[in-house]
């Protein structure tokens, strides 16, 4: 299948508060967002015309870009609004939606106190991030780039600087026929994949990485409470590389990458089962519920 570029495609954007043609959304060279990656965003998922945890995602966006020092001049109603119009205007039920917010272009250094904030929202079809067959599992390298400290990189925004290593790691991954690749953070624990989080299944446990510096994933948190659900016990703790070895199962959970079985990760290999089944199941009923239904079975 062609790849259809995203600049060149029907269909509209919600940009600063207008409604316009997908192919008027744009911005200068200049955009310091671009130079200095003073940029936030959000990754979301509309399940037959709901998006999936709305206000948890609006929320996240309005404080990682406080993290990073702005104040989106929007309020969390009119970003709910405005994603759900623009889902809408597509005439899209299943979606993916992408608000991202970022420094414009009338000041170019890295003080850039007199730049104008600028909101922008996308929604597009999208699959499964790893293929349709799921339970077959995917393969993860291990990857050279690492999870930074969280006083070298601001790890609790969603921040778009964050997301180069992820690049950097899931190309290489990639290049080795791997679908994607785990990270470390500095200290040489295991911390999440390149855009979803991890959870290990250990003598019948859910066991899953403290996120101490990288993000406590959305989807992350509504999986232990689907775990909780079933009287699982869930572990958040340090996780160790060679941990893995002693793991019967592994799935990433993120909103893109949804529930996805791990058949292997570097050296180790694991056998997707009952346990990552019956999750992935719960959570794909999960999000096609009304959004007053996801809040009483999964409240964030």
């Amino acid at each position: 299948m062609a790849l259809v570029p995203f600049d060149d495609r029907d269909g509209h954007i919600w940009f600063d508060g207008v409604m316009m043609p997908w192919r008027d959304a744009k911005l200068h060279v200049l955009t310091h967002g671009l130079h200095y990656a003073s940029g936030v965003f959000e990754g979301e998922r509309a399940y037959s015309g709901n998006i999936f945890k709305l206000r948890a995602h609006t929320d996240r966006l309005i404080n990682s870009g406080r993290i990073l020092g702005f104040e989106i001049p929007y309020t969390a109603d009119e970003i709910d609004a405005a994603c759900i119009a623009v889902l809408k205007a597509n005439g899209q039920e299943d979606a993916y939606i992408r608000p991202i917010a970022w420094r414009g272009s009338e000041m170019l250094a890295v003080s850039a106190q007199q730049t104008k904030i600028h909101l922008a929202i996308a929604t597009w079809p999208w699959g499964a991030y790893f293929g349709a067959d799921k339970m077959a599992g995917i393969r993860l390298d291990i990857a050279e780039w690492r999870r930074p400290h969280p006083q070298t990189a601001p790890t609790a925004s969603k921040a778009a600087g964050l997301y180069m290593i992820g690049t950097l790691s899931k190309h290489t991954a990639e290049a080795k026929g791997f679908n994607d690749a785990m990270m470390l953070d500095w200290r040489g624990q295991v911390a999440e994949a390149t855009g979803a989080n991890a959870f290990f299944v250990m003598d019948g446990e859910l066991h899953t990485p403290t996120p101490d510096c990288f993000l406590d994933g959305i989807t992350r948190r509504t999986v232990m409470a689907i775990a909780n659900r079933h009287q699982m016990k869930v572990v958040e703790r340090v996780i160790m590389p060679e941990e893995m070895a002693k793991a019967t199962e592994v799935f990433l959970a993120g909103t893109a990458a949804e529930v996805t079985p791990v058949r292997q990760i570097g050296p180790y290999n694991f056998t997707p089962g009952l346990i990552t089944e019956t999750l992935l199941t719960d959570y794909e009923k999960l999000v096609r519920k009304s959004p007053a239904e996801v809040e009483v079975l999964a409240p964030i």
